[in-house]
């Protein structure tokens, strides 16, 4: 009896068949290849805001579904029984060829289009991160002042076996759980929420883990109103006294104070298509030329991607994703943050607590040091 498999085109192949299908996918590959190679000498249809030539996302992430879609097929032919070293040789070449590819689309992304990424609506959020990284989770809700903010989640939980406390940003994909998390922006009873937390976390000794990703803090009057500026300031203020390990990861956008508010820690983190910047490249833009439009230079200007910031110090790592981002798998994506945040906790708990302290201090005040040099 002869092992066979459909492929998505409806084709049953057999493994008498690997070498025609394997050359229908070397064909395909070449073609993704060909138009990547087109994109990226200005023949595609640019960058969609009329400053010239570029590899648009549309492009990117058309090529980047196509590469997918080979790997599966290359998956299926791989699991054929029966094939002979030389077919298996062919489908490992070409494997590695799908990748390589995808390496270079990767590398070659600018600041606005990691910016996309990190704003990509299938990226995982922080209870998708839990979900497959932490043990025996359980939420604490309110600040007890006011209100329960579901723009910022925390609570307990267990990291391999280890007890900690986990605060993050959470936001959502349908309308009405975007509405609930109020598309990830806090208002200062999230703030204050956090800050609570963090201070049972104080209390009880457990390390500390915050998630960033949110556009911003919600600047609606009733915010202002009770105290937005205050809140952030209060939290960067405590959070530099907190006698406890505390480990910041940037999963998507890491817009503002907003961001900030939670991410005064030993150590912060980028995921590697995630920014981190005072302001939205759009409205940078807005501000600079009256123009949001100039919203992919403005991104440039401002160095807001991991690979920048960590040229400038600005923060400790980057967590390499997963090859197409991590909205293209979740679980490597968690597997490659679980074993980051491994690494620098295990790091942190070596030192003494008032060497944690001051060292923490002194990683922020060393941050925007300038040298005037007379002529």
């Amino acid at each position: 009896m002869r092992s066979s498999i459909t492929l998505k085109t409806g084709e049953t192949v057999d493994a008498a068949s690997v070498y025609p299908a394997m050359a229908a996918h070397e064909f395909l590959f070449s073609m993704v290849q060909a138009h990547w190679t087109a994109a990226q000498n200005g023949n595609g249809n640019g960058n969609g805001n009329g400053n010239g030539p570029g590899v648009n996302m549309e492009s990117v992430n058309k090529a980047q579904d196509e590469l997918e879609r080979i790997e599966q097929q290359i998956g299926k032919l791989e699991a054929l029984p029966g094939q002979d070293s030389e077919a298996s040789r062919q489908l490992r070449e070409l494997r590695e060829r799908v990748s390589g590819l995808r390496r270079q689309i990767d590398s070659q992304l600018d600041a606005w289009q990691r910016t996309e990424l990190a704003r990509h609506p299938q990226r995982p959020y922080l209870l998708d991160y839990i979900e497959r990284i932490f043990t025996e989770w359980s939420e604490i809700h309110g600040d007890r002042n006011f209100a329960d903010d579901a723009a910022i989640i925390c609570g307990m939980a267990r990291f391999h076996g280890e007890e900690v406390l986990i605060i993050g940003h959470q936001k959502a994909r349908d309308t009405k759980q975007k509405v609930y998390r109020n598309f990830g922006m806090p208002n200062p009873e999230g703030y204050r929420k956090a800050l609570r937390a963090m201070q049972f976390a104080t209390k009880f000794d457990r390390p500390i883990f915050t998630f960033v990703d949110t556009p911003g803090a919600y600047p609606g009057i009733g915010a202002e109103e009770r105290g937005q500026g205050e809140a952030i300031a209060r939290n960067l203020r405590e959070m530099a006294k907190l006698r406890v390990p505390i480990v910041t990861t940037i999963t998507g956008e890491g817009g503002s104070g907003g961001a900030l508010a939670i991410a005064a820690s030993d150590r912060v983190l980028m995921m590697e298509n995630s920014v981190y910047s005072v302001i939205s490249p759009e409205g940078c833009a807005s501000i600079m030329w009256r123009d949001p439009a100039k919203r992919d230079v403005a991104a440039q200007a401002m160095r807001i991607t991991a690979k920048d910031l960590e040229e400038m110090d600005c923060i400790d790592g980057i967590v390499q994703e997963p090859e197409g981002g991590a909205h293209r798998d979740h679980e490597a994506a968690a597997g490659l943050l679980d074993a980051a945040l491994q690494k620098h906790l295990s790091d942190l708990k070596l030192l003494a607590v008032g060497d944690l302290v001051e060292q923490r201090y002194q990683k922020f005040r060393k941050m925007g040091q300038f040298y005037r040099v007379e002529g």
